[in-house]
């Protein structure tokens, strides 16, 4: 294995483990590992001097490669991959914010309390369906920007976990972005060869995708369970006869007048969202400008709101370009083409027929080594066409890559802006998140991969 391979897989593996055990957060994390290990594949990293003849052997040069590592941070695959997104999460922070302040969901979680009682068993349910119809236009963060502040407060309401939540959420939009449109689907099948087809790319999974989102529901009930076992049903039926006491503070914020004129505001920003054309940057900015010219005109109350919301947009926004220092890292020094010319390297011949399956079984936690494209359109070409060499057809490598891949696994992978918005929207741990969801997207990945080769979607 290279040297760049294993500074890779070191990277992944020692951040994820200081994340997840607690030990530096994950802002220092995604900036100290892949920092220092960048600067030693300086060593390693061998360029071709210019105006060399063809064939020429590269030359390492650690200087010019260690001033390069600036370039990678803050480039188009690194900071500045994500600035727009730490604009969109600077901009929905405020507009959630000053609604919330506004008391706009106060209404509607009595409202959801009175229809559906406090079950935490229905709440967990709903939430998956929720979220798998809003994520119908394969935008994670659309869908996280919509879930979570509408059921966050009732959430908090009835005191379960916000990580209960997010991991809900996540399971449910990650199964969802298989679909055909979704952004994985889409790149396997233009990867190999069926890019002006991606539906009938899709079709033979079908079967093994609804069995997923079935085992979504399942799964939130089960945490719905355990939530009202944790709460206990006295504590909920107490929650249901009592709102949460405010503060004069808290009351004064109140602008129970305007509440019709801020549910237009949220809808006409969500059809924007899904319908407009338009960034979601773009589209919070607009309605974050109507949203406090509207309840807070007085230049004093609007920025006294930008204040009291500005430690969580500076924490979701610190860690999104920390992570965009992550991936621009990765992707600049080749640690990440490195590592996946290792994973196809180690793969046995005798195993060659059963490629599908194997793709299939490591495709999620493969989620959090490869952001889609390097593994789309490097890992996955590589391992179809060493698939067909065992008589084994790439279409099925592919199909089984979907089932896990940066579709279950990308609201747990540090590789995708989305999963930190969905972390800081419901204000939770980013490694608390990931031990809580990582199983149990796993859990739904092979279950799909099962289903899909019982029902001949992937032939083995």
């Amino acid at each position: 294995m290279l040297p760049l391979a294993i500074l890779g897989f070191l990277t992944v593996v020692i951040m994820l483990v200081l994340i997840m055990t607690k030990k530096a957060s994950p802002l220092v994390a995604l900036i100290v590992v892949p920092v220092v290990t960048g600067i030693i594949s300086c060593f390693f990293i061998a360029v071709v001097p210019e105006g060399a003849p063809e064939g020429a052997q590269g030359v390492v040069d650690f200087v010019a490669n260690f001033k390069s590592l600036g370039g990678m941070i803050t480039g188009a695959k690194g900071i500045g991959s994500v600035a727009a997104t730490g604009v969109m999460f600077i901009f929905s922070i405020l507009f959630f914010g000053i609604l919330t302040d506004a008391g706009t969901f106060r209404p509607i979680i009595k409202g959801i309390l009175n229809l559906v009682g406090t079950d935490p068993i229905k709440i967990g349910i709903g939430t998956a369906i929720l979220a798998a119809i809003v994520h119908l236009d394969g935008s994670g963060a659309v869908t996280f920007l919509i879930c979570v502040p509408a059921l966050l407060p009732l959430y908090d309401a009835l005191g379960m976990r916000r990580t209960t939540l997010a991991t809900i959420v996540a399971l449910s939009a990650g199964t969802m972005n298989i679909l055909p449109w979704g952004g994985p689907t889409i790149r396997a099948a233009t990867a190999l060869g069926m890019g002006d087809n991606a539906v009938a790319f899709f079709m033979p999974v079908l079967p093994a995708v609804i069995v997923g989102l079935v085992c979504v529901l399942v799964i939130a009930a089960f945490l719905g369970a355990g939530e009202k076992k944790r709460i206990g049903t006295v504590a909920l039926q107490a929650v249901g006869h009592t709102e949460q006491e405010l503060t004069d503070e808290q009351k004064a914020l109140l602008r129970p007048h305007l509440f019709w004129v801020n549910i237009i505001l949220i809808i006409a920003a969500i059809a924007s969202l899904l319908f407009s054309g338009f960034a979601p940057a773009v589209v919070f900015m607009v309605f974050y400008v109507l949203a406090t010219v509207i309840n807070y005109p007085k230049v004093k109350d609007s920025k006294a709101r930008v204040d009291a919301h500005a430690k969580e947009a500076l924490m979701m926004c610190s860690v999104l370009f920390a992570a965009g220092c992550f991936t621009g890292i990765m992707q600049g020094t080749g640690m990440i083409t490195e590592m996946s010319n290792a994973l196809v390297a180690i793969i046995p011949n005798s195993l060659g027929k059963f490629f599908p399956l194997i793709v299939g079984i490591i495709g999620m936690p493969a989620s959090l080594l490869f952001d889609p494209d390097s593994f789309y359109y490097g890992v996955l070409p590589v391992l179809a066409e060493t698939a067909q060499g065992f008589g084994v057809t790439g279409l099925d490598v592919g199909r089984a890559a979907i089932l896990g891949q940066m579709t279950v696994g990308f609201p747990i992978s540090p590789l995708t802006a989305s999963t930190f918005l969905l972390v800081g929207l419901a204000g939770v741990d980013f490694g608390e998140h990931q031990k809580k969801t990582i199983p149990l997207a796993w859990l739904v990945s092979l279950v799909m991969v099962v289903v899909a080769v019982i029902t001949g979607g992937i032939a083995i």
